[in-house]
């Protein structure tokens, strides 16, 4: 395995757990939907955490997209 293989693959390895983590911190889409704790929730908290999530989700979309193309990379490399 070259040298070129491995940093790639280090690299997909990375991109990977990165893509697990930018999941995991996003809110789930049911959240706040329940009328004990949706009552809480203020204007501002609501639109601070939707453009947090929008920023996750975009994120996300472009970490995955890195990560599909590292693994055809890779793919055509073995």
């Amino acid at each position: 395995m070259g040298t070129l293989t491995t940093a790639m693959t280090v690299l997909q390895l990375l991109v990977g757990l990165a893509i697990i983590l930018m999941v995991l911190f996003q809110s789930g889409k049911s959240e706040g939907l329940g009328v004990i704790g949706g009552a809480a929730d203020t204007f501002l908290a609501k639109s601070k955490a939707k453009s947090l999530d929008a920023k996750l989700a975009r994120g996300t979309k472009w970490v995955g997209a890195v990560f599909i193309v590292l693994t055809l990379v890779l793919n055509i490399l073995h």
